[in-house]
């Protein structure tokens, strides 16, 4: 036991490995349970915090623009300015109503923080702003088309309203910030100049200091602006027109939007209808390097950028022609929005600079356009990455762990064989000094040795300690009492049996010079059929003897039948290995009370179908099945079957009527012996020849019985041995698995 656990060790850090891997997935999901719970808290926080401020923040908006509008001094000039306006709309011809408004709202405005202010007629032209030095708007200016709709909604409804942020153009009338225009805006630079676009020679009556600094501001880059309109009435509350005041989105409106960032990569931005960028990102410099925007001074992204998903991670720079947005899907966050209306998802997807983020929005249908708060994904797990990171690294090392202790249990292994085998080299077995390995097998380990006495070689097979378990003992001493029952010529004899006192058991038998029927066909390819029949009787003298005893040997296959060169007799047969022998009879001709075996025993190519399906039913018609399975090889050297795996082998064996030898091989082969060997072939064992000593005497009367004679014999062993000049290695050629001997438990292995 103490030594199973020692060769075993290395099992224990895969235990540990595979309960530490189990912990760490439950440990994952629990964690990542708790961070998308949190995460989810947060972003929905963090976007009705944002919402709120900005619905206080356009709430006072509208009601400073409303108080404006109620003040009596204004109402009444701008009752005298829409009547002149209405009167004289021409700006070439002075207004003095209108440059006394003018006048009136410049100091208010400062004090509230607005650059300009409009009035605007409900016929949506504008009768005057502060920006003009006379108050008067240039001609035929009109509010833009996409802002008649909400101001349409104030002069029927009377209700102050909120223009989200837009481009300011040259429009085809002289109003300084709003004018007529055809599509959507277009980038600084493009199509169609603005106000910053006329040249020198035509700019005339230029504004006050004041105005002029903020004409200058508005020159300087690609600069965005807001509305926010109130009504204006008469004394009997008739709506005579609208006191439009313009805003700068950069000094409220985005403010608001980036208070509430988190971390390195969180933020908070507002977008329009069609998924326009109406704020500035945090990104705008990443995105100016990818080329989503103009890389100039000034150049923002808000009503530059379409929140477009890219379709794949952004590399450093972007292509001109992945530059087009319009043709590319919404980002995933937008879509929501327009869905849903507000929600949560934490589930990661691309934002419009290609990043996977997760991210909460809102969609303000009041006020017109939406709001997204968003971080990426990878900081927003990056705790549970980290923790995945040390699970993965602390498994890894336990396997690692558990890999070095099993190659060190298994260099263990090798070296105590080595020491195991240095140590017999050193010793007597008894009477037996070891000298080489010649064969190694799952049965047991074969040294070529030297008794102390009669000084002649022999063979001695012994079992080592590390596989002296029950079973295999059991097993090698059966063998040994078996054999010793067998005094035939063409069976190995055995001369001697014990064991050491430390506790490895052995047998001696002859030594053999030549080579087993595998390795003369791997080597000589297939045999001449006067040959086979030479060897096949040889092989049914031998299990004559075993089945008069009641034994049946049941492992019949290449590998266990030897050809030698011996005592003046060349080709003489040597019938090996009886480990699986089984005694179906006893002397007295009663059935003995055997140990039932579980699963098939012994090797597969040359198991017969009753062996297959219970090793209990054994008898000599199994052994004769492989008698003429055994011929079916040295004649064509194939296999009856073959197949990819046991199973597929053994269903063959079960099912499959075997091809004639004939068809598989070049040779010639006479149908009386091509007959022979399928009727050993059969299925049923009641249909092929009762015993060996009949199938001997139909090998003998086989019409190429006489054709190896003695004279061929010779002359085949003389040339084999000039040419082989070591016979010892002609046998160290490795048996393929599918000549090796197997005991496999189908009773634990497959269930029906």
């Amino acid at each position: 036991m103490v030594r199973l656990l020692r060769t075993r060790l290395w099992i224990v850090p895969l235990i540990i490995a595979g309960l530490v891997a189990a912990f760490g997935w439950w440990g994952n999901g629990r964690l990542r349970q708790v961070i998308v719970t949190d995460l989810q808290g947060d972003l929905s926080t963090a976007i009705n915090a944002n919402v709120t401020a900005l619905e206080i923040w356009t709430t006072n908006q509208m009601k400073l623009a409303t108080a404006l509008a109620d003040e009596p001094r204004f109402r009444q000039l701008a009752d005298q300015t829409l009547e002149q306006f209405a009167a004289n709309p021409r700006p070439n011809q002075g207004s003095s109503s209108a440059e006394e408004l003018a006048t009136y709202l410049r100091p208010r405005l400062n004090k509230i923080g607005y650059e300009i202010a409009e009035l605007v007629s409900t016929n949506f032209s504008f009768a005057a702003n502060t920006m003009s030095p006379r108050g008067r708007s240039r001609r035929n200016s009109t509010v833009l088309d996409e802002h008649m709709a909400k101001f349409a909604e104030l002069f029927t409804h009377g209700e102050p309203i909120l223009i989200t942020p837009f481009k300011p153009k040259r429009p085809p009338g002289p109003s300084p910030f709003q004018g007529r225009r055809d599509g959507p805006a277009r980038p600084e630079g493009g199509p169609g100049r603005g106000l910053d676009d006329r040249p020198p020679s035509r700019r005339t009556n230029e504004p006050p200091a004041r105005i002029g600094a903020a004409l200058n501001r508005a020159r300087m880059g690609d600069r965005t602006l807001m509305q926010v309109a109130a009504p204006v009435r008469n004394d009997d509350g008739v709506i005579l027109g609208a006191l439009a005041l313009i805003i700068n989105p950069d000094e409220e409106f985005t403010r608001i939007l980036s208070v509430a960032r988190s971390g390195r990569s969180g933020e908070t931005y507002a977008f329009d209808q069609h998924g326009l960028m109406i704020s500035r990102s945090r990104f705008d410099d990443t995105l100016k390097q990818l080329g989503l925007i103009e890389n100039r001074a000034g150049a923002s992204s808000a009503l530059n950028l379409r929140l477009s998903d890219p379709g794949r991670d952004f590399p450093t720079r972007v292509e001109p022609e992945e530059t087009n947005s319009i043709t590319r899907p919404l980002i995933q966050l937008v879509s929501s929005a327009f869905a849903t209306n507000q929600g949560v998802s934490i589930s990661a997807a691309r934002d419009y600079r290609g990043v996977p983020v997760i991210g909460a929005w809102h969609w303000l249908p009041h006020l017109g356009f939406g709001v997204i708060t968003q971080i990426d994904a990878e900081e927003a797990f990056r705790p549970l990455n980290v923790l995945k990171s040390i699970f993965l690294i602390l498994v890894l090392l336990l396997l690692l762990c558990s890999i070095g202790m099993f190659v060190f249990s298994y260099l263990g292994s090798i070296s105590r064989r080595r020491l195991t085998e240095v140590e017999l080299k050193l010793k007597q077995l008894g009477q037996y000094t070891l000298e080489e390995k010649i064969g190694e097998g799952g049965m047991g380990v074969v040294y070529r040795a030297r008794h102390a006495l009669m000084r002649r070689d022999t063979a001695v097979k012994l079992l080592p300690p590390d596989k002296a378990h029950p079973e295999a003992i059991a097993r090698f001493e059966r063998e040994v009492c078996l054999t010793c029952q067998l005094t035939h010529p063409n069976t190995i004899q055995v001369y001697d049996y014990g064991h050491t006192p430390e506790g490895v058991f052995y047998f001696a038998m002859e030594y053999l010079n030549g080579l087993n029927l595998h390795d003369l066909v791997d080597r000589f390819g297939p045999l001449p059929e006067g040959r086979v029949i030479h060897i096949l009787t040889q092989v049914c003298a031998s299990l004559a003897e075993a089945h008069a005893l009641g034994l049946v040997h049941r492992d019949i296959k290449p590998a266990n039948v030897f050809l030698c060169d011996r005592g003046g007799l060349p080709d003489l047969v040597k019938v090996l290995d009886f480990g699986l022998v089984r005694q179906f009879l006893k002397a007295d001709g009663a059935v003995p009370d055997a140990t039932p075996e579980r699963g098939a025993v012994g090797t597969p190519s040359f198991m017969s179908p009753e062996a297959i399906r219970d090793p209990n039913r054994s008898d000599p018609r199994s052994d004769i099945y492989a008698i003429g399975a055994l011929g079916y090889f040295l004649l064509t050297a194939h296999n009856v079957f073959e197949g990819d795996n046991l199973v597929d082998l053994y269903a063959r064996h079960l099912k499959e009527r075997p091809a004639q030898p004939s068809s598989r091989t070049d040779n010639k082969i006479t149908p009386e012996l091509e007959q022979i060997l399928l009727k050993c072939l059969e299925k049923d064992p009641a249909n092929r020849p009762p015993h060996v000593v009949r199938l001997r005497e139909q090998f003998a009367t086989s019409p190429a019985a006489a054709d190896w004679s003695p004279v061929a014999r010779s002359s085949w062993w003389n040339q084999y041995h000039r040419e082989a000049g070591n016979e010892e290695a002609s046998r160290r050629h490795p048996t393929p698995i599918a000549d090796a001997t197997v005991l496999i438990d189908f009773a634990t292995r497959i269930h029906e």
